[in-house]
């Protein structure tokens, strides 16, 4: 469905609408993955942070480490992590080196929840599965293209 149909507007230009249209589709996305999250008592907040504990292979890692690999940067990730200790998908311990310092590590309830999760990929991943590979592809390089001039800025 075009956009101009789905929310009844129109747009002063095609930026302008490619910018609507990109807000737009990733509310959507997130919504069907806040729908997964939530069966798991999660944000994807913290789903983010356990992918990226994950990625480490059992090794403990900063908070800062995280921050930096962290999809929404405006995030309170020591709140985050609290509440992931809560739940027993993670472990904290202070660092042998630097005692101010904090090593985190996803412990094997949190993996076996991402597993679960990653069960469900099919789902998520069916609300683009009519795109081609070669669309996707195309679509996440243009996505790159966009992100790095606004990071440049």
């Amino acid at each position: 469905m075009r956009i101009e149909d789905e929310i009844k507007s129109s747009f002063k230009n095609d930026y302008h609408k490619l910018i609507v249209n990109i807000h737009l589709t990733s509310s959507r996305l997130g919504e069907k993955m806040q729908g997964v999250m939530k069966k798991y008592g999660l944000t994807l907040t913290q789903y983010n942070v356990l992918r990226i504990l994950r990625g480490q292979n059992q090794k403990a890692v900063s908070i800062g480490l995280i921050k930096e690999r962290m999809i929404e940067r405006n995030s309170d990730v020591s709140r985050i992590i609290d509440r992931l200790l809560k739940k027993k998908l993670i472990e904290r311990k202070e660092n042998k080196l630097d005692r101010r310092q904090k090593d985190v590590r996803i412990t094997n309830e949190g993996l076996r929840i991402l597993k679960e999760i990653d069960d469900l990929d099919d789902l998520i991943e069916g609300q683009l599965g009519h795109l081609s590979l070669k669309e996707v592809k195309n679509l996440n390089d243009l996505l790159d293209k966009a992100r790095s001039a606004s990071s440049e800025e």
